[in-house]
């Protein structure tokens, strides 16, 4: 059994101020003794009070633990970021900008670029390691968000088509495209799916020819009906999952443009893809970070 989320009052005695919020970055990216990068020595690390700063006790350099971090150059508290982050982590259907604004008293832009920073987190945390492998089984599927579809009563699109890759019992990996031609989504299977996969998919015509690419393909003819083929195929995996991005778009922040949906998409993939072990994603996401700083910073 899993283990439940922090709870507020947890989350509140990890990290009641600042100070406490600053000191867990610097521990979880650098730590005592870590070599300096100035100096090239192992150092003891002294805070300076007057920034979000330690000092080499070598030669003085200083460590900025928030750089390269979703919180450099802001001046909304640390604390405040970490509470944010703690929201996306306990919600099924994510948390809007203005929920963030309500609850933070920040101003609904800050909110949101507090949010839109959150997901991008997420995406590089998630990563895109490729699904799939020899006997392994991977649904692939297209789905339409936003307005009127193409050709519908001879009004042009507004939909934006987010583009996934699931592997079952496994991850899914999501990517935002222009359309749904064979020339857009074949590169994207052969970069995102191993190999000698099993694929299964609906009936669309670019899939047609997986089956010469190296990998193994089953098909379900949607057209005429059939959602589930006489050999065991479908996509029904990958479309509960379209189904729970929906709902969150169109629950939660009513409306997304196509612009920033590819940053809703991947937090959604980052929920999914930890969904047997939703209590470790507030520490994953408050302990993994890109590159250290290099010597020119």
């Amino acid at each position: 059994m899993s283990k439940k989320p922090q709870t507020i009052a947890q989350f509140f005695k990890q990290f009641p101020d600042d100070e406490t919020c600053l000191q867990h970055l610097f521990d979880v990216r650098f730590g005592q003794g870590f070599e300096c990068p100035a100096c090239e020595r192992p150092s003891n690390w002294y805070r300076i009070k007057a920034e979000r700063a330690y000092s080499c006790q070598w030669c003085g350099h200083h460590l900025h633990p928030t750089v390269g971090t979703p919180f450099e150059q802001t001046r909304t508290p640390l604390q405040m970021w970490f509470y944010a982050i703690y929201l996306f982590t306990t919600t099924r259907n994510g948390v809007a900008a203005k929920e963030l604004e309500r609850q933070l008293g920040v101003t609904y832009k800050t909110a949101w670029r507090m949010a839109h920073l959150i997901r991008k987190h997420m995406a590089e945390v998630d990563g895109d390691d490729p699904v799939g492998g020899f006997t392994k089984q991977v649904e692939i599927d297209e789905t339409f968000i936003g307005g009127i579809q193409e050709g519908h009563k001879g009004k042009l699109s507004s939909k934006t088509v987010v583009f996934g890759m699931m592997e079952r019992d496994g991850e899914i990996v999501t990517k935002v495209v222009p359309n749904r031609r064979r020339k857009t989504l074949m590169p994207l299977i052969k970069e995102n799916v191993k190999l000698h996969s099993i694929v299964h998919t609906d009936e669309h015509t670019p899939y047609i020819t997986l089956g010469q690419e190296g990998y193994y393909h089953e098909m379900t003819n949607h057209a005429a009906e059939q959602y589930v083929s006489p050999k065991g195929s479908s996509v029904n995996g990958i479309e509960g999952f379209w189904s729970q991005l929906k709902r969150t778009i169109n629950g939660t922040h009513i409306h997304v443009s196509g612009k920033h949906l590819w940053a809703y998409a991947k937090e959604a993939e980052y929920r999914f893809n930890r969904r047997d072990c939703s209590e470790a994603m507030l520490s994953e996401l408050l302990g993994t970070f890109g590159p250290l700083p290099s010597k020119s910073d």
